[in-house]
C-alpha cells in the first residue's frame, strides 16, 4: 500500500501538509523474523506497512500472549512510547519479509508544533488506534471465540495462509486445540 493512501485513511491532509510528512518518512525493508520493537525499551520510530504483515505480543510466564496483527496499511506504534515516551510492553516481530514506511516520532512530534493539519492528523491516528483497542477489548468480553475467530478472518481474510495457527489461537485467547475444534466445525 503506498504512502499516500496510508496518510489519507487515517485523515486527508492538504497537498501542502502531505508533502512535509513524507520527507520525513523513509523507506526500509526487513526480513521475516526482526524484532522491529523490544518490549522495555523506548521506540523512536513509528512505522506504516507498505507490504507484510507483523504481530504485537507480550509475555504471560512463559507464554507469547499475541494480542494485535498488522498488515498492509496499517501502522506499526507502540503507543505508550508514542504518547507518553516511556518503555512499551510489547514485543513486535515481522511474521514475513516486510516493506515498511518508517517516521521518527520525534520528527513528527516537530511537525505536530508547526502545521496544524498535521496536528489533527496525528490526533485522529491517536483516536483511531484508541478505537480498535477498545473494539478489542470488547471483543474478548462479550464475543465467543467462534465470533472472534470469524471477525478476524472478515477483518484479515488472508490471515490463515500467512500466521501460524499458534498466533492466532493465542490472539483469540485459546489453545491450538479450541482452534482446531472452530476450524473443523466452520468447515
Amino acid at each position: 500500500m503506498e504512502i499516500d493512501e496510508i496518510i489519507d485513511t487515517i485523515y486527508p491532509l492538504t497537498s501542502t501538509s502531505k508533502d512535509l510528512i513524507k520527507k520525513s518518512i523513509l523507506q526500509t525493508k526487513l526480513p521475516k523474523g526482526h524484532t522491529l520493537f523490544k518490549a522495555n525499551k523506548i521506540e523512536t520510530r513509528i512505522y506504516f506497512i507498505k507490504k507484510g504483515i507483523a504481530r504485537a505480543y507480550a509475555y504471560s510466564e512463559d507464554n507469547q500472549i499475541t494480542f494485535w496483527f498488522g498488515k498492509e496499511g496499517d501502522p506499526i506504534v507502540s503507543m505508550q512510547n508514542y504518547v507518553n515516551n516511556q518503555k512499551g510492553y510489547e514485543d513486535v516481530e515481522l511474521l514475513e519479509d516486510c516493506e515498511l514506511y518508517e517516521l521518527k516520532t520525534e520528527k513528527l512530534q516537530k511537525l505536530f508544533l508547526e502545521d496544524i493539519q498535521i496536528a489533527n492528523w496525528g490526533r485522529k491516528f491517536s483516536e483511531l488506534e484508541l478505537i480498535k483497542s477498545e473494539e478489542r477489548l470488547i471483543s474478548l468480553q462479550f464475543n465467543t471465540a467462534t465470533e472472534r475467530y470469524l471477525a478476524l478472518l472478515k477483518n484479515y481474510p488472508s490471515i490463515i495462509q500467512r500466521v501460524q495457527l499458534s498466533h492466532i489461537a493465542s490472539y483469540l485467547g485459546i489453545t491450538q486445540v479450541s482452534l482446531s475444534r472452530i476450524r473443523a466445525k466452520l468447515k
